[in-house]
């Protein structure tokens, strides 16, 4: 008989956490997760505050383009209106909805599931600050063979005068009264993201960023390119800016900026990087080590230095995305308890992860950027294409298509993937397939495109706009 109460602690309930949970319940663990249900529910971030409220707005977003874009094709109307009550309404509908598959996924596991604030108290221990019925502050502790860590990040917003009065990603979608004029603050794929779908949904936005361009780590042309489309969509895009202060006023947040301009807006959004949640875990008492911004050191395995505690997902602050959380608990299951019959244990890769970010338009990349390439291998081939899509020769639109693939010539591989155009994201994850089999530049020399689509060009373009040094 095992001493302890569960064979495995999960301490948060969103991706990574339930994906261990229950599949660890499935190869027969004993499997408690805890979770503050009275916050945003069973689903973390992605569900309920990231991946798919942002997504389900951004398509809001797209609606009201697409009206504009409809007279170029003979339709014609009043101009709609956006109900925000109906839209907000409608995406918690939906959130609801799936932070009860979450739970029935749990509960048809085997997974019990614990309402309330987990901390460790130590290497087998956790104390769970819960919530009684009649209303009353009440606790467990409960002692696991190993706990896990998968508590995933938070928004950063920096010290400044009026800091009390801005928003995060978190509160945006949920705001009492529609903001007609918004302010974002940062130049990470959150706040490119927000800024291009409350321009779409009707907004009047200004976004700052301190750097020299938006999106950091991504392509240097896909950022330039895309930075001239958001500016087209009509996003107010303001690099090298910053905010010295704001405060309240009665119509509206007033914000001093480091140039000496000054802007009077609804609300303000800061999307200014996110750090892991750690916070009242005690992991300092139980002398789990941390990194920078708190996040969790792990192995390969993703184990901690305390042999007993493991930690995954954004906590870790290694690749800050679900489909990743996904894959390092599956992982870390089959490591711990063995792969599901008939299948080889799972390995989890970091190497060339596709990625999108839900601006207007789209961007989509898997693999390395050319700065990183011409690193990497001295030599690469620069295919490019740059185009207006079909279906804006008649929308009247002036948003056009970037595509661009970097091969290395001494293997011929195509090491590097990028697009920036509508559905790039879809269009893209086909792609990542591809380059994980190792393809090359001759396969996609050789299949045959579908014609009309933008994707075709990925498989057409045939002279490298920088041809290798010799």
């Amino acid at each position: 008989m095992t001493p302890f109460d569960f064979d495995l602690f999960v301490i948060g309930g969103g991706s990574g956490g339930v994906r261990a949970a229950r599949m660890a319940a499935q190869r027969g663990a004993r499997v408690a997760l805890a979770e503050a249900l009275g916050t945003d529910g069973l689903g973390g971030t992605c569900v309920n505050v990231g991946c798919i409220p942002k997504k389900l707005y951004s398509y809001a977003a797209h609606c009201a383009e697409a009206f504009e874009e409809s007279h170029g094709y003979g339709w014609e109307g009043a101009a709609p209106t956006l109900n925000w009550g109906t839209l907000k309404a409608n995406r918690a509908k939906e959130i609801g909805r799936l932070n009860g598959v979450y739970a029935n996924l749990l509960r048809g596991s085997g997974v019990t599931v614990v309402n309330g604030y987990a901390q460790l108290q130590d290497a087998h221990t956790v104390r769970v600050a819960t919530l009684n019925a009649d209303g009353s502050a009440g606790h467990q502790t409960l002692t696991a063979e190993r706990l896990l860590i998968a508590t995933g990040g938070t928004p950063h917003v920096p010290h400044f005068q009026g800091r009390e009065h801005v928003i995060t990603s978190n509160e945006v979608f949920d705001l009492p009264d529609f903001p007609q004029r918004l302010l974002v603050v940062g130049g990470g794929y959150i706040a490119c993201e927000f800024a291009s779908i409350f321009n779409g949904l009707g907004a009047q936005v200004t976004q700052l960023y301190r750097g020299e361009q938006v999106l950091r780590g991504f392509d240097d042309e896909v950022r330039h390119f895309l930075a001239g489309e958001m500016r087209k969509h009509g996003v107010d895009l303001r690099l090298n800016a910053g905010v010295v202060s704001l405060h309240r006023e009665a119509d509206g947040l007033h914000v001093r900026l480091e140039d000496g301009n000054r802007l009077v807006v609804d609300a303000a959004l800061y999307a200014t990087g996110r750090v892991p949640n750690v916070v009242g875990l005690g992991l300092e008492a139980v002398g789990v080590a941390q990194g920078a911004q708190g996040a969790i050191v792990v192995d390969e395995h993703y184990r901690t230095n305390v042999p007993s505690v493991y930690a995954l997902g954004d906590v870790t602050a290694r690749v800050q995305l679900t489909p990743v959380a996904l894959g390092e608990a599956m992982k870390l299951v089959d490591h711990l308890f063995g792969p599901a019959a008939g299948q080889a244990p799972r390995g989890m890769s970091y190497d060339l992860i596709p990625t999108a970010v839900f601006t207007h338009p789209n961007v989509g990349t898997v693999g390395l950027t050319e700065a990183q390439a011409r690193e990497r291998f001295g030599r690469i081939q620069v295919f490019r294409s740059e185009f207006r899509a079909l279906k804006h020769t008649l929308s009247g639109s002036p948003e056009r298509t970037l595509m661009k693939l970097l091969v290395d010539p001494a293997t011929d591989r195509v090491v590097g993937l990028h697009m920036v155009g509508a559905e790039a994201g879809e269009i893209v994850q086909g792609f990542a397939v591809a380059m994980k089999a190792g393809a090359t530049k001759a396969v996609f020399d050789s299949t045959i495109g579908i014609h009309p689509t933008a994707a075709e060009e990925f498989v057409t373009m045939r002279e490298p706009v920088t041809p290798p040094a010799p």
